[in-house]
């Protein structure tokens, strides 16, 4: 009977603790963050260094996580926006600045990155991770491969080619294609871009940003636009797969460490800021991902086959190339409705 009555207590008291633990805002930590963003083991570290329980939800693009803020779903202790939708939430009083004073591993960052970004933005967060858009594709099909945008005009690999669902990297491609930066806002150039995708458009199975690494694995799909982290996936699982970054210029996308105004944990928002620039917590970080973090103290403890890896790494020819996705304000409208025209072709 005493040792049921014991193992009764010891069950209320774990009870107690954990209704505390997921009570009390002081130990709940509520992240927002792109699926497969981040090394799952790393978030348990974290909760048993800092006896906190950290709530993960996940968002698999832009736009529906700004929508989910707007429509105002709160309580989150930090989100992970592109700089470009940040931008946009920022200016919209949704953020609050950040005190990089409470993030001592910031000095790990890599300036020839964090230079690219508007410094504005750097009073609302931290950069997290970088991202670009290339093209890959299966050298077991595909011969006559050369590295340009231009491959979605050739109409014998129709059907069996995809370009991403997202306005502003696939209109980029083809601005870039015709010489014009991704970030214009010159009228007649969106709209030869616009004529160049819906061309284009007849050769591809269909504008995809989810099921593209599947499809290439399978050789389902030859010819893919997709980013960099995600194709290098595939390549440690399938070898016959290849990136390569276009000859005309890519895009880049930096995704950032933000506090929303109504953050109800600054402190602990701060201490996984500071845990996650950790230079082995990012190295092991980047090693799972397989996503390019900014971090060069990071750089030296990867493995090997990171470090010198150019997929990962922008090659300093492609990187001095590359744009920075910018939010356009009210002159990006022409960007949804040229987009709109594409959909409907």
């Amino acid at each position: 009977m005493k040792k049921i009555l014991s193992l009764f207590m010891s069950l209320i008291l774990c009870l107690c603790i954990t209704s505390a633990c997921q009570n009390s805002s002081e130990s709940e930590l509520h992240v927002l963050i792109w699926s497969d963003y981040i090394k799952p083991e790393l978030v348990e570290k974290f909760r048993q260094i800092h006896k906190c329980r950290v709530i993960v939800d996940t968002f698999d693009s832009n736009e529906s996580m700004y929508a989910k803020i707007k429509l105002g779903a709160g309580g989150y202790d930090l989100i992970f926006p592109s700089n470009y939708f940040m931008d946009i939430m920022s200016q919209q009083g949704m953020l609050q600045p950040v005190d990089t004073s409470l993030v001592e591993n910031v000095k790990n960052l890599d300036p020839e990155y964090v230079k690219r970004a508007d410094p504005a933005l750097l009073k609302y967060g931290i950069p997290y991770m970088v991202s670009s858009a290339g093209i890959a594709y299966r050298t077991d099909k595909v011969t006559d491969f050369e590295p340009s945008w231009g491959i979605f005009g050739k109409s014998e690999y129709k059907g069996r080619m995809t370009m991403l669902n997202d306005l502003r990297e696939t209109i980029g491609a083809a601005l870039n294609y015709l010489g014009y930066s991704a970030n214009t806002v010159n009228p007649t150039e969106i709209e030869e871009a616009k004529n160049l995708l819906i061309k284009w458009k007849q050769n591809l199975a269909k504008f995809e940003s989810e099921q593209y690494k599947a499809g290439i694995a399978s050789a389902e799909y030859l010819i893919i636009n997709g980013y960099n982290g995600d194709t290098l996936q595939v390549i440690r699982e399938h070898p016959k797969v290849n990136f390569v970054y276009p000859k005309e210029g890519v895009t880049i996308v930096m995704d950032f460490m933000v506090l929303p105004k109504d953050a109800p944990n600054k402190e602990m928002a701060y201490k996984f800021m500071n845990y996650l620039l950790d230079a082995d917590v990012t190295a092991e970080n980047m090693a799972f991902t397989f996503f390019f973090s900014p971090n060069k103290a990071a750089y030296s403890k990867l493995p090997k086959e990171l470090r010198d890896n150019k997929i990962l790494f922008l090659p300093h020819d492609v990187l001095e190339k590359a744009e920075l996705i910018r939010y356009l304000g009210e002159e990006g409208l022409m960007y949804n409705k040229a987009w709109d025209d594409i959909k409907a072709s």
